[in-house]
Formats: C-alpha cells, sequence, structure tokens
C-alpha cells in the first residue's frame, strides 16, 4: 500500500474511532472503502465523483483526491448485510463490487470506464405483438393402421322371375301306325251289301286311327 492510500486508511479509521460511543449504540458500524480511482485507464482527476450504490440506489458518495478516495458506507440498521456494493466515478461503472459488511473496511482499487455508461434499469414491458400469419400447410404423414371389418350386410331380395322364352319349332312327321285288325267275315248271300259297307266303315276307322296317331306325335 503506498503511503498516500495508508494515510486515507487511517484518516477513515480515525473518523470511526472519533464517533462518540453513544452513537454507536444506537447504529450499526459502517463499512469503509479506499483505494485508487483510474478513469479511462488514467488517474482519476482531484473533484472527480465516487459514488457507492447498492440495490440500484446510491447509498454514499465522495470526491476523487491525488487519484486515491476514501468512502464510508453507512446505514442505521442491518439491513445492508450480505448485500453487494457497486460503485461509480463520474458517472461511470467500475469493474469492482464488494459485500457490505458491518464494521468492515476494505482496500478497492476502483477502475472505471466511461464506454460503459451508467448503466440503466430494466425498461417496461412492451404490448404483446399482433399474431403472426398462419404457416404453411404441412406434408401429409403416413396412413394409419387398416381399422377392424365391418359386420355383413343383410342378403339382398331375390330378383324377379324372367320372360317365357318363344315356342320351339314343330316336330317332324311320325310313322305310320300298325294296321288294324281284319273285319270279321260277312254273311253268305245277300248279305254282300253289308260286307262291303262294314268293309269301308273299317277303312275309314283305320284311316281316322291312324290320324290321330300322326296327330299325336306331332304334338
Amino acid at each position: 500500500m503506498t503511503k498516500s492510500r495508508f494515510l486515507a486508511v487511517v484518516t477513515a479509521l480515525a473518523l470511526l474511532l472519533a464517533i462518540p460511543t453513544a452513537v454507536f449504540a444506537q447504529r450499526v458500524p459502517p463499512h469503509v472503502f479506499v483505494g485508487s480511482v483510474t478513469l479511462d485507464g488514467a488517474t482519476a482527476a482531484d473533484g472527480a465523483a465516487v459514488t457507492a450504490w447498492i440495490d440500484g440506489e446510491q447509498v454514499a458518495s465522495t470526491t476523487a483526491s491525488g487519484g486515491t478516495y476514501s468512502l464510508v458506507v453507512d446505514q442505521a440498521d442491518s439491513s445492508y448485510a450480505g448485500k453487494s456494493v457497486s460503485f461509480k466515478v463520474s458517472g461511470a461503472n467500475a469493474a469492482q463490487t464488494a459485500d457490505w459488511v458491518q464494521g468492515g473496511g476494505d482496500e478497492l482499487n476502483l477502475v472505471a470506464d466511461t464506454s460503459s455508461g451508467s448503466g440503466g434499469g430494466d425498461g417496461e414491458k412492451g404490448d404483446v405483438g399482433a399474431k403472426g400469419a398462419q404457416g404453411p400447410k404441412g406434408s401429409t404423414g403416413p396412413a394409419g393402421p387398416a381399422g377392424p371389418a365391418g359386420p355383413a350386410g343383410a342378403d339382398g331380395k331375390a330378383g324377379a322371375n324372367g320372360k317365357a322364352g318363344a315356342a320351339g319349332a314343330a316336330g317332324s312327321a311320325g310313322s305310320d301306325g300298325a294296321a288294324g285288325p281284319a273285319g270279321a267275315d260277312g254273311a253268305d248271300g245277300g248279305g254282300g251289301a253289308l260286307g262291303v259297307i262294314a268293309l269301308i266303315v273299317a277303312i275309314v276307322a283305320l284311316v281316322a286311327a291312324g290320324g290321330a296317331f300322326m296327330t299325336g306325335r306331332r304334338a
């Protein structure tokens, strides 16, 4: 530690010791930070603001002198215990942080860069955007497995009878029938005319029988 830093630490501790004991009985001892201050790669100018922040709120401030600083982070209770303390030099964020400890004392060399900005808080959540256009239709998926066979259907009604066919052609003529038996002999004498008549009747009967037979064959 350089002589100037040593003097800064001694000065800070002397200030703490100068605080009346009654005050310590009511307040929590603070955490003291001392060290060098560098801004944009060069020693910070005298009067450059050095501030301490907890949970986004500034909790202590001082100015650089001779390239060093001495900063007392005080509080009324122990609510800062274990919380991270960040630092800024002339509004630029320093890369170094430290946890706040009751009655603590640290040498912390601060290195800040104006390109880091002051680190604003998160903005408000924006409105929900409009619904996007519907995407293109996807390709057809593979065919699923075949389902179980359905039950058999009921028997259909019987069809109507078809029309009768045309009459067949007439058959050929049948053969001649057998000759009928011979007639009884006629009486002698005057019975000759009757015999002739009987013969004629027999012939007619024979012809009629043959015609009937032929007609039956044709049917």
